[in-house]
């Protein structure tokens, strides 16, 4: 029903995205207020009684990053309203080869959502309602809840580790996350999963490789 009613809004040159039903007042998604297929503004990630409030007036969608549009009209739009991401990603696509990109090209694309760079500022939006089944997976607290849900590992005191091979105990911790990969190990506690973004901004930052 959701995705034949995006169909028909974007056979009318809209951009659609589709609003997740909010099932709690959860803080690490973005939101999308609302009133029929309307978009009246967009929300960015909000604290925890800001996000109570938003679901007590039940004119509020989580905002799924999911989209439904002509490409010919979301590139008119995009010209239109980030001319610089346009034409870098212009650029990017002609130097592809076999469809894939070129890295150097890719990297000068200006790092910014498509919220930002287009979504909240084109008056072709509109939103639909929906109620399937959704996780942006934005977190590592999302990733840990629906790991959990598929079986894997938690300790007696809801500790998890992701992605390594050798034996890991967490001693004096409860609800904490390792992240071990070939080039990093990230440990963070579940409840501050949000903060891991201004660990990417300090290496962003002093250029670390790490992001290369």
């Amino acid at each position: 029903m959701a995705i034949q009613k995006a169909i028909e809004l974007a056979k009318q040159n809209n951009i659609v995205t589709f609003g997740i039903q909010p099932t709690k007042p959860e803080t690490g998604f973005g939101y999308i207020e609302f009133k029929e297929n309307e978009v009246l503004s967009f929300r960015e990630k909000p604290d925890l009684e800001t996000a109570k409030d938003f679901l007590k007036t039940e004119n509020f969608l989580w905002n799924s990053g999911m989209f439904c549009f002509k490409a010919r009209v979301f590139l008119e739009e995009l010209k239109k309203y980030s001319p610089e991401v346009f034409e870098s990603s212009l650029a990017a696509w002609e130097k592809a080869t076999d469809c894939r990109l070129e890295e150097q090209s890719s990297l000068e694309i200006p790092a910014i959502s498509v919220d930002y760079a287009l979504m909240e500022k084109s008056e072709k939006i509109k939103v639909v309602p929906s109620d399937f089944g959704w996780s942006d997976m934005g977190s590592f607290e999302v990733v840990y809840d629906y790991l959990k849900q598929q079986g894997h590992p938690v300790d007696a005191s809801g500790n998890m580790q992701i992605g390594s091979d050798k034996p890991v105990f967490f001693t004096g911790l409860k609800n904490s996350i390792l992240v071990d990969t070939d080039d990093a190990t990230l440990v963070l506690q579940k409840s501050a999963s949000q903060n891991v973004k201004e660990i990417y901004q300090s290496l962003e930052a002093s250029g670390s490789d790490l992001l290369f």
